[in-house]
């Protein structure tokens, strides 16, 4: 289903728009023909492909839901003048909680503890159960922006980890300044790591990131922790790594293709893992993070219904230099 947004659909109607609600995995045709005197496009996972743009007659702008644009096929827009926004900083404090969250959760094994309680009552202190500290460990972050900054700051201040980071587009200088010490060699810093999360854009240069050779230099001790798209990772890859012990876990908010199942998912044999945390693309999800989406997307809306200029906060080059 798409994501529910009440404040925004109450809004709207109360400002006396007309409000279309379709479900997310909406076919292609049914979208092109709802969407042909539409203004706006409100979309959160639906991807909105160069046909659906093209069938869109009126419309003046695509609004994410969230932060990842990719989803979207923004020079087919542009060909057509219209304005490409998203909301990138509602959730940086909450999704870099939630990606920490899991990374302490697989470092003290509370999963696999959790389902021996379940079943068996009572764990004893025994080699299986043994956890690791976070502190003075090494955490490799990939993609150094808002949610990456602030995992630094959990891990480092917080945890007295050591933090790595690994980012392109990112000064050594505005690193340091996170806290961060930067590595120019992806596999380098993987050497390193302890945990590594991915914070990074999803992109033809970012696809399969972390792939089998990546994988390969890991730490056999080491967890790795993904919240940002499924893609940055050979999902493949990283389920041989783990059946075959090549690393110690992974936590997994975001996946390639979802929903997952127990059927007939290229990845299920991850339900049975108690070294991996499968999360449904949540850790955004909070009330005080939906609060500032709604808000936010609503005074998009505003700027578009009255033709003033629309605010682009987000970093990111594809979002830069749109004539609005």
């Amino acid at each position: 289903m798409e994501l529910e947004t009440p404040l925004v659909d109450k809004t709207l109607r109360e400002s006396g728009h007309h409000l279309i609600l379709l479900p997310d995995g909406v076919s292609e045709e049914k979208l092109c023909e709802e969407i042909k005197d539409c203004d706006i496009l409100l979309m959160c996972y639906t991807p909105i492909t160069k046909n659906i743009i093209n069938a869109a007659t009126r419309l003046k702008a695509i609004v994410k839901y969230g932060v990842g644009i990719d989803a979207i096929d923004i020079p087919a827009a542009y060909q057509k003048g219209i304005v490409v926004v998203n909301i990138p900083a509602y959730a940086e404090e909450t999704v870099a909680e939630g990606a920490f969250a899991m990374l302490i959760a697989l470092a003290k094994k509370l999963p696999a503890i959790q389902k021996q309680m379940n079943q068996n009552e009572w764990a004893w202190p025994t080699q299986k159960w043994l956890g690791m500290d976070i502190a003075e460990k090494t955490l490799g972050i990939i993609g150094c922006g808002r949610i990456g900054a602030s995992m630094a700051r959990m891990a480092g201040l917080g945890f007295r980890a050591r933090v790595i980071g690994y980012d392109p587009f990112t000064t050594k200088e505005d690193l340091a300044a996170n806290g961060i010490e930067k590595y120019d060699d992806l596999r380098e810093m993987i050497k390193e790591c302890d945990f590594i999360s991915l914070h990074t854009v999803l992109n033809k240069e970012t696809r399969h990131l972390i792939g089998k050779n990546e994988l390969s230099v890991m730490k056999k001790t080491a967890i790795i922790i993904n919240s940002a798209r499924g893609a940055l990772i050979d999902e493949m890859a990283l389920l041989n790594a783990l059946e075959n012990n090549q690393i110690a876990g992974a936590g997994l908010d975001v996946f390639s293709a979802e929903p997952l199942n127990q059927s007939d998912h290229p990845l299920r044999k991850l339900y049975q893992m108690e070294n991996v945390i499968l999360f449904p693309h949540l850790t955004f999800y909070t009330k005080e993070a939906m609060d500032r989406l709604e808000l936010e997307t609503l005074e998009r809306c505003s700027e578009i219904f009255e033709n003033r200029p629309v605010t682009i906060h987000s970093k990111d080059p594809r979002l830069q230099n749109q004539v609005i």
